[in-house]
């Protein structure tokens, strides 16, 4: 999340501190604690040794989250404004007060660090405009839901309000990285030239976030704007996943209860050794990397038999006096699911033709700073194109967020992720319709159809920001005083119904026309923006001449 004011701007998850516990990173992890009566006690590594120092009678009823944000990257599931979110030991408390108090937290960490850097600069809260950034893959629901928390943790004060701006991470990534100089990536490139400074450049960004991949590809314009050149792709195969596997391993080599005794009783410790192993992780060797094997651990093994014992059937690891040895081959297994995936998704997108002039890939995110990564992308793909990795790799969504929040219109265009559409009916034709969709109306017997899908705008296609789907209707009933709007998207090019396979409904919202005097006659203008990280409509009643902003309400489906 990022805030700017005036000329200045400031970063909260940009903010290099050690945040606690002796963890110099520029991130906190998304963990927050909330005690028996659901009230917010911690959040980050305040949470994690919090709820990790609680005995396990009391931990039963305190409420733990953790890396909750994929929750709203899990496409296999709706996104509802009172949807819950389980906790670590199964209690269920409701997702908008998990994510809220979380930007509450955030807020005033925020408020607290531009104050202490103010020193006598006096300011108002009201010319914060918020930035919150979010995977480029998420739903408009999940953009929705996150305005949403925002709201209900007091940066903003109503849902349209234009104080929070939702930034997409890969392309908050991408603006900080095109004004780089050649000295600002890990590798440098033969051209000196800034990316913003040849126009017509092409790169594809791999965001590699903890939970998530973001996978965008850009194309530099003349005006140091950007284009987008293909729809946002990506999937939960973000370095998380190797701690896990990590974890597994560990799992697997101190068998017979000793692991689950350890995490449960010492997870602090357990806690400085994934941390530790977070760092191996993503270490510049390509060498074997030794993990202490702390105190506790080891008196618990110890108890069970000798400690050595315990890695002798296992391959790729070996005991070697108060550590263990990972083999270089046996780390790199941690990182096959992940690989596997950002290697294949990228592949399917380079080998389009629309693609043949993309010349770069940039890595960015927190995980791109792993070598093992980083080696298995440019061993697929560097006879093709050149690998680079900004230096500060971590910190260049939030920065470029930051630069999102002061010019927005800075990604000039954006390429639509699916066909979106609204249900309409039509006077029923009986050549082309299905006759299971007549009505009859029972005030004048028009007849019409019902559930027909008019795109709106079509899958893989570019819109510009300032581009409107601007469309006309008119009411079914000759005296009613207002329409309901449903919209709908699919990854089909078209669609007639929308009850067909592969529809789904994304909101609806309700317009009043309260004139009824021109009857059928009467026409509604509904402007939409398709190319902003959020859909923005307006409808206006031609007869009354009535223009109001309408909000789509994404979440209640």
């Amino acid at each position: 999340m990022s805030s700017s004011t005036g000329d200045c701007a400031a970063s909260t998850a940009g903010i290099y501190c050690k945040w606690q516990y002796g963890f110099k990173t520029p991130k906190t992890p998304t963990c927050i604690l909330f005690n028996q009566k659901k009230e917010f006690k911690k959040f980050g590594y305040d949470a994690i040794m919090k709820y990790k120092s609680l005995p396990s009678s009391e931990a039963d009823n305190w409420y733990f989250f953790q890396n909750f944000k994929m929750k709203l990257s899990d496409l296999t599931l709706p996104v509802t404004s009172d949807m819950g979110l389980k906790a670590s030991n199964g209690k269920m408390l409701p997702a908008l007060k998990v994510f809220s108090e979380s930007l509450r937290y955030l807020k005033e960490h925020a408020l607290n660090t531009i104050q202490e850097a103010s020193f006598e600069t006096v300011y108002s809260k009201e010319e914060i405009t918020w930035v919150i950034t979010v995977p480029a893959i998420w739903s408009a629901a999940a953009r929705q839901f996150m305005r949403l928390a925002a709201k209900e943790a007091g940066l903003i004060s109503d849902m349209i309000s234009e104080k929070l701006i939702i930034a997409l991470e890969s392309e908050a990534a991408s603006l900080w990285c095109k004004q780089l100089p050649q000295e600002g990536f890990m590798t440098t490139s033969s051209d000196k030239k800034k990316f913003e400074d040849s126009p017509g450049i092409q790169y594809i960004v791999v965001d590699c976030g903890g939970g998530t991949i973001d996978i965008t590809v850009h194309e530099i314009q003349e005006n140091h704007y950007l284009k987008e050149l293909h729809k946002a792709s990506g999937g939960g195969w973000g370095g998380n996943r190797v701690d896990e596997n990590f974890i597994d391993f560990l799992r697997e080599i101190f068998d017979d209860g000793v692991w689950n005794e350890y995490e449960e009783k010492y997870p602090t410790e357990l806690q400085h050794m994934v941390y530790e192993f977070g760092l191996q992780k993503c270490s510049a060797s390509r060498e074997e990397v030794y993990i202490r094997c702390y105190y506790n651990l080891t008196k618990l093994a110890e108890r069970k038999k000798n400690i050595s014992l315990f890695f002798k059937k296992h391959n790729g690891v070996v005991w070697c006096d108060g550590v263990f040895m990972v083999t270089y081959e046996k780390m790199k297994t941690f990182f096959n699911y992940s690989i596997r995936n950002i290697i294949h998704t990228l592949r399917v997108i380079l080998d389009k033709p629309e693609m043949a002039k993309v010349q770069y890939i940039l890595l960015v995110g927190g995980f791109s700073s792993s070598i093992i990564l980083r080696d298995a992308i440019s061993e697929a793909f560097s006879e093709g194109y050149r690998i680079l990795c900004p230096l500060d790799a971590q910190a260049a969504i939030v920065k470029g967020a930051v630069l999102f929040g002061v010019n927005p219109c800075i990604v000039a265009s954006r390429v639509s992720a699916q066909t979106y559409g609204v249900a309409v009916a039509q006077k029923f034709d009986a050549a082309i319709h299905d006759h299971s969709k007549k009505r009859i109306s029972e005030k004048d017997g028009y007849i019409y159809c019902i559930d027909l899908f008019q795109k709106l705008v079509g899958i893989d296609e570019s819109v510009n920001i300032n581009e409107d789907a601007q469309h006309y209707f008119t009411p079914v009933e000759a005296d009613q005083t207002e329409a309901e709007f449903s919209f709908y998207c699919t990854e089909k090019q078209d669609a007639q119904y929308v009850d067909e396979e592969g529809m789904e409904c994304l909101g609806s919202c309700t317009v009043p026309m309260p004139d009824t005097k021109l009857g059928r006659k009467r026409q509604l203008k509904l402007d939409i923006k398709f190319g902003l990280t959020e859909f923005k409509a307006t409808c206006t009643d031609i007869t009354s001449n009535q223009r109001r902003t309408i909000t789509i309400d994404f979440l209640s489906v």
